[in-house]
């Protein structure tokens, strides 16, 4: 995951500002809110444009030089916007639990209609398995996949399975004092 600078914005929080911000123009003046929608389609049909060329020519490069973008919160988000993210969803959501640092989690279930994923720790005993730390790693989850793959609304997380143990030796003799009396 590549860090923002501190005083950035989150995706989320830039999105959430702009509708703020379009909802007190649309009070005041209906308007002057619609030539301010229009401005923003404008904008993002310039910034699309934009990264379409930038995938277009980095894509004809050997080597992998998208996987840095691809691999960027914000510049992922911005991909999957335009429609332009080259990978399928279920190869963005592995990107965002690698991005979240969900460590050993997997994906159970993946149902692209609903915009669901199970996901479930693929060794139990790991970490504490306290609520606050499973709400930690869902919200961190929660908050990836909206960049990387904001088509997944719903986020649950399944048990971990139970370490399967190896069967208990039979220990097979006579039980003691049992030779002393056969004799």
């Amino acid at each position: 995951m590549t860090a923002t600078p501190a005083t950035a914005s989150t995706p989320q929080q830039t999105a959430a500002r702009v509708e703020e911000l379009l909802e007190r123009l649309a009070a005041q003046d209906p308007a002057v809110a619609a030539t301010a929608e229009e401005l923003v389609r404008a904008l993002m049909e310039f910034y699309g444009a934009g990264l379409a060329r930038a995938v277009a020519l980095l894509s004809g490069r050997s080597g992998a030089p998208l996987g840095a973008l691809l691999d960027d919160e914000v510049t992922a988000g911005l991909l999957v916007l335009h429609d332009l993210h080259p990978d399928d969803l279920p190869t963005r959501v592995d990107r965002a639990l690698r991005a979240a640092e969900a460590g050993t989690v997997e994906i159970v279930a993946l149902d692209e209609q609903l915009g669901r994923v199970t996901l479930r720790e693929a060794q139990a005993g790991h970490g504490c398995g306290c609520p606050s730390t499973n709400a930690s790693l869902q919200q961190r989850i929660e908050a990836s996949l909206s960049c990387f793959a904001p088509e997944i609304t719903t986020v649950e997380i399944a048990a971990a399975e139970p370490a399967r143990r190896e069967p208990a030796l039979l220990q097979i003799g006579l039980r003691p004092g049992a030779a002393a009396e056969a004799r």
